[in-house]
């Protein structure tokens, strides 16, 4: 089962991605935490990244590429992924269709509004926990319920920087939709529901 999970920032890409992952067994590959590990690890990619990120820019196909090209090799992809955050364009849609086929592609929609304030609301630890400050607090505020680390606000996170990452996704990723749809693998879902109801709703269109 091959599938890839695309919508807007904040639409709950991540959260029901590793729901399907635990679900059906296969592994939840997400470009935005390998770009956040190499950053974190101070790699080279991660500079790259990180300059690239939080100008609400999208790092290069080639690099991006190349990195989950890498990763769908590995023994744990034989039986399907979920890819979360790629492919974010046509070109990368290209890439990856010319190396594996897709199965389903999960369209969860949501306004740019709602967004925002899913986005804006977030906090994190240094070593990735992440809470909403509205929507799952942590028991101390500020501080991570795991770790007992300070939580902040990621740059990327910032409303100023996710309007410019939502216009990036109706120029380049948003069309996206529209070709899954013409390949007939598109599943469409309304991401401004529950998360319960959404992970359900997918579920039930896989499975029909």
């Amino acid at each position: 089962m091959n599938l890839l999970i695309i919508g807007p920032q904040g639409c709950g890409k991540g959260t029901q991605a590793k729901r399907l992952s635990l679900k059906y067994g296969i592994p939840h590959i997400s470009t935005g935490d390998i770009f956040r590990e190499n950053i974190k690890q101070k790699t080279e990619l991660g500079k790259l990244a990180e300059d690239i990120i939080n100008q609400g820019k999208l790092v290069p196909d080639d690099i991006t590429f190349g990195i989950i090209k890498k990763r769908l090799l590995e023994d744990d992809c034989k039986n399907g992924y979920i890819l979360d955050g790629f492919p974010r364009n046509i070109e990368q849609a290209d890439m990856l269709e010319g190396f594996l086929e897709t199965e389903f592609a999960i369209n969860i929609s949501t306004k740019d509004k709602e967004a925002i304030n899913r986005i804006a609301g977030r906090r994190t630890c240094i070593n990735g926990h992440v809470y909403h400050v509205t929507l799952n607090p942590p028991k101390k505020m500020g501080v991570c319920d795991v770790c007992q680390k300070p939580l902040f606000q990621r740059d990327d996170d910032k409303p100023e920087t996710i309007r410019k990452r939502l216009k990036v996704y109706h120029e380049k990723t948003k069309p996206l939709i529209e070709h899954y749809t013409n390949l007939g693998k598109i599943i469409d879902i309304n991401g401004e529901q529950p998360i319960e109801k959404v992970f359900k709703d997918i579920v039930k269109k896989l499975e029909r």
